[in-house]
């Protein structure tokens, strides 16, 4: 069989299963929109106040997109724990023993918490739309796109982390303080245009304040802003980097 066949064949294999074990716990998916959505509706009053904007719509122009980036960033940083419980489990040990592609099995994972994410970004937009938000389908194809990428990064990111400190508390302590940081410099809760310059310059180096930026044009209406493909090209490019260098780690330490 062709190698890209077969790898396409067990990315979709492993994606089928982890996906499937989703879908039977409804509850759960159902529980994972409860933080958005409560973000979305209470903080977006606070955040019009703030910033002296005149209607809901504005507000959400600016909070929207910023709730897209923060469940890209903390839900990728964060999904080491299930590796670390599936690897606990003999989950992974089970799926060692066949013929999938090591790369695929880590990658299956990854999308299918690409979908779950994109998923909620799809139910944040029908609520935000119902309270004044306007988006062409076009613009919010293109908010998923950066945001499936945002995702990618994120959890390699954490799987890595999940391999070197297999430790939940440790990986918890790492986490946060990786995460914490990098959503203050990204702009997630409070504009950075608000922030003092050196904070804007330090943010410059943050992939996920890019993507902010980025995400903010496109729910305002400017695709073509430079700003937009700027932030493609960076996660685009930091997405392939980091799903090669976890896959190369998770088959060595697999092995």
């Amino acid at each position: 069989m062709n190698r890209t066949v077969k790898f396409g064949r067990d990315t979709w294999l492993t994606f089928q299963y982890e996906a499937g074990q989703l879908a039977h716990s409804p509850v759960n998916i159902a529980m994972t929109l409860l933080n958005p959505v409560t973000y979305l509706l209470f903080f977006t009053p606070f955040l019009k106040s703030a910033m002296g904007l005149t209607s809901y719509r504005g507000a959400l122009q600016v909070y929207v997109p910023s709730l897209f980036c923060a469940m890209g960033l903390f839900s990728g940083l964060f999904a080491g724990f299930a590796l670390l419980a599936a690897m606990r489990e003999g989950v992974i040990s089970r799926f060692r023993v066949t013929p999938l592609s090591r790369v695929s099995l880590l990658l299956g994972r990854e999308l299918t918490l690409v979908v779950l994410i994109g998923f909620q970004a799809l139910v944040i937009t029908a609520v935000a739309l119902v309270i004044g938000l306007r988006l062409p389908p076009a613009n919010f194809l293109l908010a998923l796109i950066l945001l499936a990428m945002m995702v990618l990064i994120g959890v390699s990111v954490s799987y890595g982390l999940a391999l070197f400190v297999p430790n939940e508390n440790a990986l918890a302590n790492l986490t946060n303080g990786i995460a914490q940081p990098l959503s203050l410099l990204a702009g997630v809760l409070i504009p950075l245009s608000v922030a003092p310059l050196w904070v804007r310059d330090v943010a410059l180096w943050n992939p996920w304040a890019w993507a902010t930026n980025g995400m903010r044009k496109i729910f305002l209406g400017h695709i073509g802003a430079s700003v937009v493909w700027e932030a493609a090209v960076i996660l685009a490019g930091l997405s392939v980097i980091a799903v090669v260098l976890s896959s190369r780690l998770f088959t060595r330490e697999i092995a």
